[in-house]
């Protein structure tokens, strides 16, 4: 009952601020700036979208390589886009990472080791996530001029820094009574292999570029959507807005980011003196995008392996 309460929430918030945020939007003026143009650059997005899993997919290999549960790379990347469509249907914005979590454990590598990855492969690209927004405040906070606009960047930024580093922190920690208790026990196991792969000679610069590259890969596919309509935004200023959404949306309150990522956009593109109407245009094309690539996945779902031994034996993975 909590759990359909809980998801019943999620579609409501989701629905009221997509309802806001359409609002300031005209569809019927959006369809007209469609072109055959604009087909090259949605079909350009979505191939940077597959691109986007896939650079992730190094990244999680290397990190379930750390938390005993190797992978190869055609299965890692089979789970991805599954996920990739779990996240367009559970009602939250990482209910693929759920799914993957248990596409990983059922293949036999166990729930602590599927956990384990999954958990630090998410924190890692949180923590990076959230220095690429720091990186970027100067040039932010001269785009962004309004008082209340600058002050929420700075809180969800250092704040998901703070919680990243602090992460990191806990992890250097050396106290015995840490492994006692259940909830410490595994989030410093996570921390110190967290640690461990990042500050290591040979995964840590791997794992920073992959980091690195997977959100500067979603400020490429919006500025194809961008390019799609022609809307009047520069890719400086795309590169400027859409990680701070981006690390919004990762707040699990709605359905796939829906009505949050709509309403975060036309309030950054408000912020930063630009059409809000333009931002929830961008924003809405590349819920699309996601939604096509994540179609694509329900179809790998489908004919998967794993959806065919549901509910029979384990399916191994590979030492």
């Amino acid at each position: 009952m909590r759990r359909i309460l809980l998801s019943t929430a999620k579609i409501l918030i989701s629905a009221a601020l997509l309802y806001l945020a359409l609002r300031k939007v005209d569809l019927t003026e959006l369809f007209s700036r469609f072109t055959a143009t604009s087909l090259f650059w949605i079909a350009m997005a979505i191939a940077i979208t597959f691109l986007q899993i896939f650079v992730g997919v190094l990244r999680w290999r290397e990190v379930s390589a750390a938390c005993g549960a190797p992978l190869e790379l055609a299965r890692a990347m089979r789970y991805n886009v599954i996920g990739a469509f779990f996240n367009q249907t559970l009602p939250s914005a990482i209910g693929g990472d759920a799914v993957r979590l248990w596409l990983v454990a059922r293949a036999g590598a166990g729930w602590r080791a599927a956990t384990y990855s999954i958990f630090v492969d998410r924190a890692i690209g949180l923590v990076a996530l959230a220095i690429v927004i720091v990186a970027s405040l100067p040039w932010s906070y001269e785009l962004i001029t309004d008082p209340h606009g600058r002050s929420a960047l700075l809180l969800v930024d250092f704040a998901a820094l703070a919680g990243g580093l602090g992460f990191l922190i806990f992890g250097a920690l050396k106290w015995p009574w840490l492994k006692t208790w259940w909830a410490t026990h595994h989030i410093h196991a996570c921390a110190v292999i967290a640690n461990r792969v990042i500050f290591n000679v040979r995964r840590g610069p791997i794992i920073a570029i992959l980091s690195l590259l997977v959100h500067v890969l979603a400020v490429v596919i919006a500025w194809c959507v961008v390019q799609a309509i022609a809307a009047p935004v520069s890719f400086a200023q795309v590169f400027l807005l859409v990680p701070p959404v981006m690390l919004i949306t990762l707040m699990p309150i709605s359905i796939a980011g829906w009505g949050v990522r709509e309403a975060t956009m036309g309030l950054a593109f408000g912020f930063a003196g630009l059409a809000a109407n333009e931002g929830v245009n961008i924003s809405l094309l590349f819920g699309a995008v996601s939604f096509i690539v994540g179609a694509f996945g329900g179809l790998v779902w489908i004919l998967s392996a794993e959806k065919a031994a549901q509910g029979s034996a384990q399916l191994g993975v590979p030492e």
